[in-house]
């Protein structure tokens, strides 16, 4: 039995407006909580769960069980969680210190990358009455940050491991579509990709607040092929399976992966962009760091003609990766999606 088969995600029930439980049992070793409610009754759902020492394996049989559990993620759920990816606890901790850092200085100096100008390589937003800062530094062609904290090496080391991750992974996705490994590498130009690394910081709750168990970051999909997102707390991260909410509570010092959209463009559907949002039910803290990895800005995407045939016939508009970022008058560093605006 392969790693990804013996280990489960568990995705519960979320709380919202539209569903009061009535019930909660925990099970036996206190990780499952299961919830009856009018709507429904959910425990959890069957993990995707990508080994990824298996993805980049020699042997050719844990390569393809961890390429078939890649297809079975992306096809069923939109997401998974990647174990055994070598990244060091130690790196991540130093790159949540350097933006705990970062988020605690004065407003003063954040305000200096509270900008809106068009030559932008770096920008901080506050997100209004939740208080949730956001940093967004573009990662690659050429990497940026902000000048302070000093000792901002880890960020840049951080950025290349996820990069490196990204493109294994869809590699991985090439050959799980049945296609030649380098097929989305080089349709999308991934030398030269568009890749953000955009943090996000959740001041803690105080037992009194009128935000706790509100939403932090409304309903959205991401633009680009993946998003790599690696938290420091448990909890937050919703994601939408079947019509449902469920908490995504993925394994200690994994990283967790969402489809994003150029991948679903890129297939015309056969894989679908995630929907996920984050909900403000934490008494400390929270900070996550998602890495957003996208084509060439050069790049136009659009269904390819593998999952182009008479009866599938394309469902988006052809667009270059830059303009779908700059559409509403965005600009590219703030990675925001715009799926719906694109479909046929």
């Amino acid at each position: 039995m392969s790693g990804t088969q013996a280990t489960t995600l568990l995705l519960t029930q979320s709380e919202n407006p539209c569903f009061k439980s009535s019930k909660s049992v925990s099970s036996t070793n206190g990780s499952i909580n299961c919830f009856s409610g009018r709507d429904h009754e959910s425990c959890h759902v069957p993990n995707p769960i990508i080994d990824y020492s298996m993805l980049i394996s020699n042997d050719c049989l844990k390569r393809s069980q961890a390429i078939n559990d890649l297809n079975q993620a992306c096809l069923n759920y939109g997401f998974c969680a990647v174990t055994n990816h070598g990244i060091p606890d130690s790196l991540i901790g130093s790159v949540m210190n350097w933006l705990s850092k970062f988020f605690n200085q004065s407003d003063e100096e954040k305000r200096r990358y509270d900008t809106n100008d068009p030559t932008d390589r770096i920008r901080f937003r506050w997100g209004g009455r939740t208080q949730r800062e956001l940093l967004h530094m573009r990662a690659h062609p050429t990497f940026h940050c902000p000048t302070k904290p000093a000792d901002s090496m880890v960020l840049t080391e951080y950025c290349e491991r996820m990069r490196e991750m990204g493109m294994q992974l869809l590699r991985g996705i090439s050959k799980s579509l049945g296609l030649e490994e380098c097929y989305i590498e080089n349709k999308m130009k991934l030398e030269s990709g568009y890749n953000v690394f955009g943090p996000n910081y959740y001041p803690a709750l105080s037992q009194s607040s009128d935000d706790k168990n509100q939403i932090g970051q409304f309903p959205h999909r991401d633009p680009g092929l993946l998003v790599l997102l690696a938290q420091n707390v448990g909890g937050g991260l919703q994601i939408e399976h079947q019509k449902k909410w469920l908490n995504a509570d993925f394994p200690p010092s994994s990283i967790f992966v969402i489809v994003a959209d150029h991948i679903e463009i890129l297939t015309n559907g056969k894989y679908k962009s995630l929907l996920h949002r984050v909900a403000l039910n934490s008494e400390v803290e929270r900070m996550s760091l998602p890495f957003f990895f996208g084509p060439s800005l050069d790049v136009t995407v659009k269904p390819e003609p593998e999952f182009v045939d008479d009866h599938n016939p394309p469902s988006y508009l052809q667009m270059t990766y830059k303009a779908y970022l700059e559409s509403n008058d965005h600009h590219v560093i703030e990675a925001r999606a715009n799926l719906n605006q694109i479909r046929l």
